[in-house]
């Protein structure tokens, strides 16, 4: 953990042991801020070609056909996957209400001066929809935008640093956070940060992760210790991070302004959200090396997991293209 993520975990640490302050006032701004501005329609031009500031680790034809304005799945989740989703959100409201309640209450617990702080836009604090934007950006030859939002940006008030902010959850397990399974953040989470990055003017960001599976109540300050239930990592965004996000991005705009579908990636089908526009668009001669793909896969030292997860994805993918064929 490098000294500022190490900081911040240190001082929310020690505004999280003192009893939760009370702050009605806090609340009713902080919804009617939020009244106002969901109220007003975004200013988005949805016709133009746009990325979510995840899109870095989506699959490119997923992408691909997201661009070419397919329809997006409309399937029944697992319950435990939509409680899953929803709670993760919850905790990146509770996060930015935390940290909203330590600016107002942290000098008359501790005596000290609140370290981390919102940047302030026009009066509202500098997460969610209070800068959700579309920014439009070049790159190598290629127009396109990043349509979305940030957790955060956050102001050092002793150095003076502005950095950015970005919430994640853990539920499986404690040992998810813990210092020995978890030494670096994801990647896909970086990246996710290098379009944040250049939304907002940013070089630094914060990923926290929040465990919602926690140890038991009673657990020892030594077993806390090895087994946080929050944990951070400081992002130093470099040209060659955004060189390498923005090269994908631009190589998927150049796709559809070509009409030339990218191949897609059995490896992230689980998270793909437009499957049957996906398993659709597909050739039969796609559909022919996806399948050799997987032969390659099954004779290789991959994991069976990862067999597994390749295997069950092309077999859903059959099951699209007969179920289509049966209806037409």
């Amino acid at each position: 953990m490098t000294d500022l993520a190490k900081e911040f975990i240190d001082y929310l640490d020690e505004f999280h042991s003192y009893a939760e302050p009370r702050d009605n006032k806090l609340d009713v701004w902080l919804h009617d801020s939020y009244a106002k501005v969901l109220s007003k329609r975004k200013d988005v031009d949805w016709n133009a070609l746009y990325f979510a500031p995840s899109a870095a680790g989506k699959d490119p034809r997923e992408l691909y056909v997201k661009a070419k304005k397919a329809r997006r799945d409309n399937r029944r989740l697992k319950p435990h996957h939509r409680r899953r989703m929803s709670q993760g959100t919850a905790i990146g409201d509770w996060l930015q209400r935390e940290l909203l309640l330590a600016e107002r209450h942290f000098k008359k617990l501790t005596g000290k001066e609140p370290r981390f702080v919102f940047e302030r836009v026009n009066g509202y604090p500098a997460f969610e929809d209070f800068v959700y934007k579309q920014h439009f950006m070049e790159w190598r030859g290629e127009s396109f935008s990043i349509a979305g939002t940030t957790d955060g940006i956050m102001l050092d008030q002793v150095t003076g640093k502005r950095f950015g902010l970005e919430i994640k959850t853990k539920s499986d397990t404690p040992s998810k956070t813990s210092l020995s399974a978890m030494k670096e953040p994801s990647f896909s989470h970086v990246r996710q940060c290098v379009s944040y990055s250049e939304m907002y003017d940013l070089d630094t960001f914060i990923i926290v992760y929040v465990n919602t599976a926690k140890k038991p109540y009673n657990a020892t300050d030594e077993e806390i210790r090895k087994t946080p239930d929050v944990r951070a990592f400081e992002v130093d965004v470099t040209d060659d991070l955004r060189a390498e996000v923005f090269d994908y991005l631009s190589g998927i705009a150049k796709a559809v302004r070509l009409g030339d579908p990218p191949e897609l990636d059995l490896g992230r089908w689980e998270f793909n959200d437009f499957k049957e526009a996906c398993a659709l668009d597909l050739s039969d001669e796609e559909v022919s090396e996806l399948e050799r793909t997987l032969f390659r896969l099954k004779r290789s030292s991959a994991s069976e997991s990862k067999k597994r997860k390749y295997r069950e994805a092309l077999d859903e993918i059959k099951t699209i293209r007969e179920r289509s064929k049966g209806s037409d």
